[in-house]
């Protein structure tokens, strides 16, 4: 990249925009042309570019991008809870309130903003939220999008309450692949994981990569760090790493119940895999005044690259 790494000014890389509802979206650029779009409902990354201008996510193209209904794709925040197991609606109420920019964060290590473009959003309870989850807290979610174009997504959770606070999450992202059919998932071999299709009966993957070949609806524990993520068509890997969430879930509906979705196409299950920095099975417990961080960082590689190189 040369000179242009020392005058890259990454205050200048970021652009609030509005949709069609009038809601603000953050756009992230680096200087390579690879960019990434956050909108404040749901504080929801909706987009992910490569330096070609290629879209790196899956969104539905049924998708309604209109509060208060969820947006099926890109990487939904799913906090305090995870799917239907709570009192809660589906995948808890983060991915459906509207964020706020964050001007004054409290600071991250210098890494995480060093030749980066970045936003930083806040999420705090409504009076509503505490009539239905009465718990006090406070959400800080950083977006940032690297040089090299890797997407990093740090989410930091205050409990401001008087009491205990527990909590699941998940990093709900939906990666764009050219046919199910020929993914394969590495990293997650002789786990144990729960399977959500048969009452989250416990089982061990016995495979030597995850493939799909029907619904597939688990939750990998005490995972790895990294993960990837083949496209055999596309050539083209998805390398996932986590930090301080001990699982990692997986998801494709497959045909049936993709036709059961009302806001997600018949076919559009071919083109998209979930795989999800989470903490379901062991839930996140603080204590007053404690905070929880969570990391996601995400980075697409040619296929050519072996395993070892990505320190599988």
């Amino acid at each position: 990249m040369g000179h242009s790494a020392a005058v890259w000014d990454s205050r200048t890389a970021m652009e609030t925009i509005e949709d069609w509802n009038g809601i603000k979206q953050v756009v992230l650029r680096n200087p390579q042309g690879a960019s990434a779009r956050v909108s404040l409902h749901g504080g929801q990354v909706t987009s992910w570019r490569n330096d070609h201008g290629e879209e790196l996510l899956f969104t539905s193209s049924k998708a309604i991008f209109k509060p208060p209904k969820a947006i099926w794709g890109g990487i939904p925040i799913c906090f305090p809870q995870f799917g239907n197991a709570g009192s809660l609606e589906q995948h808890g109420f983060a991915r459906n309130k509207l964020w706020t920019i964050d001007e004054d964060p409290p600071p991250l290590h210098p890494n995480e903003s060093r030749g980066k473009s970045f936003v930083d959003l806040l999420l705090k309870p409504s009076e509503e939220d505490l009539k239905g989850w009465p718990h006090s807290f406070e959400f800080r979610l950083r977006v940032s999008l690297a040089t090299d174009g890797d997407l990093t997504m740090i989410s930091r959770v205050r409990n401001v309450n008087g009491k205990p606070l527990s909590f699941s999450f998940a990093y709900h992202t939906y990666f764009s692949v050219s046919d199910i059919s020929e993914v394969r998932i590495e990293g997650l071999e002789t786990l144990d994981y729960l399977d959500n299709l048969c009452q989250r009966e416990r089982f061990t993957e016995q495979g030597d990569a995850v493939t799909f070949e029907s619904e597939i609806d688990r939750v990998y524990l005490n995972a790895p760090g990294a993960v990837a993520v083949l496209d055999h068509e596309k050539k083209r890997t998805y390398v996932i790493r986590k930090e301080g969430l001990p699982e990692y879930v997986v998801w494709n509906p497959w045909e049936k119940k993709s036709k059961a979705m009302a806001d997600f196409g018949d076919e559009e299950y071919k083109q998209m895999v979930c795989v999800d920095g989470a903490a379901i099975a062991k839930p996140i417990t603080l204590k007053p005044g404690e905070e929880w961080t969570g990391k996601v960082q995400l980075k697409v590689v040619p296929s050519s690259f072996c395993s070892e190189h990505l320190g599988l």
